[in-house]
């Protein structure tokens, strides 16, 4: 093991909410960055529909699903399988492919979306341009899908590295919600360029 990956181990097993995490059977620690936001803009109600990008391993599903109850549905994607979660409907597959927008659409069955959430982060190469350049589309990917699926006053909740283009794509939100902000949550690594942006809102 190189220096640099037992330095990052060292780290990770000191991380606050890592351990919170596992003394709470929670599949990942990136449900408190979800949770932050959450209590602070109330994001969720029972009853709501949800559509989770890059959701596996499930932690963001989880958190959602209690949140909507059992009268609510969420409806989680991505191209790694996740293991199942109660009360979320898992389809695996790459979200650019019209044939999966088409089954999730399928799943509203003739509903919209309240809410879109990606937690979606690229491979990462450890070239900051190239890593900010995929984040990007990911995000953008996710806002197509968004307007394919949200009610009129949906939110969308999206990861983005910070880049010189991640100004223009929060610009380009502000065109089509109400509101739009940005998130850095306490869970968030310190040296992450990581943010989530928050489009409330939609203008169907």
């Amino acid at each position: 093991m190189s220096k640099s990956s037992k330095r990052w181990l060292r780290e990770h097993n000191r991380d606050q909410f890592v351990n919170q995490a596992r003394r709470s059977q929670l599949r990942s620690r990136a449900v408190f960055k979800l949770e932050e936001i959450d209590q602070r803009h109330k994001l969720f109600q029972p009853g709501q529909i949800v559509v989770d990008l890059g959701a596996t391993p499930g932690s963001w599903s989880g958190y959602a699903s209690k949140k909507v109850g059992p009268a609510g549905k969420v409806i989680a994607i991505d191209l790694l399988e996740m293991q199942p979660v109660e009360n979320v409907t898992f389809l695996q597959g790459d979200i650019t492919d019209e044939q999966l927008l088409q089954q999730c659409i399928a799943e509203l069955n003739n509903a919209e979306a309240a809410l879109v959430i990606s937690d979606m982060a690229p491979n990462l190469s450890g070239i900051a341009v190239t890593d900010q350049a995929n984040s990007l589309y990911l995000a953008e990917t996710a806002r197509d899908l968004a307007f394919s699926v949200l009610e009129n006053g949906g939110h969308l909740l999206v990861k983005l590295f910070q880049g010189s283009d991640s100004d223009t794509f929060r610009k380009g939100l502000k065109k089509q919600f109400q509101k739009v902000t940005l998130h850095k949550p306490r869970a968030s690594q310190a040296n992450s360029s990581e943010i989530y942006v928050l489009a409330k809102g939609y203008n169907a």
